[in-house]
């Protein structure tokens, strides 16, 4: 383990690699100086344990010597950070797809945020983008495992990978991972919740049921169909009941509205009775005379 002033002095080595390139085309660390020089020796660090890795064909057995490698570079991708400059970086990118692979998620969007920001190219051994890495590999591990990243780091991947390039099946598993997610926070979801929304649960399922419709629209071999099938009709189930007397009344008011009808010819006058007791009339009058 490196002394506190080794890991300082290469934390301020990095950025110094980061403000030297700060005016120029993006490109790794001028090896001609002292920052240049440290990345070169990380970089053959970084080369040795590549061959050790792949000396192991264990997946899982990989997995911790990744972790245990991503401490020896800490503190230069601190002060890479801190530059905030854009420095095309091997060892920057290659702890990006390692804290995927170990699991510490949080950390991988952190590397990949400032890759994204400063448009980082990934060395040639790897076939995807930074955007494509971070979106589909994290979305699979929460569909895997929904417990291993939450609902909050998901909307950050998709925030800063939604306008990158990549296959769209590889896009729409992230939405899918989203919309299994905010269907968790339906289920839990309590009304007592200060931060409840609006809508209640159901506000929940619409946005889970929006991802979902998302995914197979990019992917039609998604896996969501049945997903979306449960969302709807649960939000039918929380769709607020019918009030009967609301509604008769409804029905009472929209009688009375309705205009009386009116005669088929307005100049008719109606017709009375005062015909009959007339002709009446005159009978009696006649016999009488008789």
């Amino acid at each position: 383990m490196s002394s506190p002033f080794l890991r300082n002095r290469t934390r301020r080595l990095a950025i110094k690699a980061g403000l030297a390139v700060a005016t120029a085309t993006i490109a790794a660390p001028d090896e001609t100086t002292g920052a240049g020089q440290e990345y070169a020796a990380l970089k053959v660090r970084l080369h040795d344990q590549l061959r050790q890795l792949a000396d192991v064909d264990s997946h899982e057995a990989r997995q911790p010597m990744k972790a245990k490698f991503a401490g020896d570079y800490r503190d230069w991708l601190g002060g890479v950070i801190e530059a905030d400059q854009p420095v095309q970086d091997e060892i920057l990118l290659t702890n990006m797809v390692w804290a995927i692979d170990y699991g510490d998620f949080a950390r991988a969007v952190w590397l990949g945020a400032f890759a994204l920001k400063h448009g980082l190219a990934m060395p040639e051994r790897y076939k995807r983008s930074v955007a494509c890495f971070l979106r589909e590999d994290i979305a699979e591990a929460a569909l895997a495992n929904p417990d291993a990243v939450d609902l909050e780091l998901l909307a950050k991947i998709d925030e800063l990978t939604a306008g990158a390039d990549m296959p769209d099946a590889a896009k729409a598993k992230l939405h899918k991972a989203l919309g299994r997610a905010w269907r968790v926070k339906a289920d839990a979801f309590e009304a007592s919740d200060d931060s409840a929304p609006a809508g209640g649960k159901a506000a929940y399922v619409q946005a889970a049921l929006d991802q979902m419709q998302r995914a197979v629209t990019l992917d039609r071999k998604s896996g969501v169909k049945k997903d979306i099938e449960q969302m709807e009709r649960q939000l039918r189930d929380l769709a607020p009941p019918t009030d009967p007397d609301t509604t008769n009344d409804a029905k009472d008011a929209k009688v009375a509205e309705q205009p009386s009808a009116a005669p088929a010819n307005p100049a008719q006058k109606p017709t009375t009775k005062a015909a009959p007791r007339k002709r009446a009339a005159r009978r009696a009058r006649a016999k009488a005379a008789n």
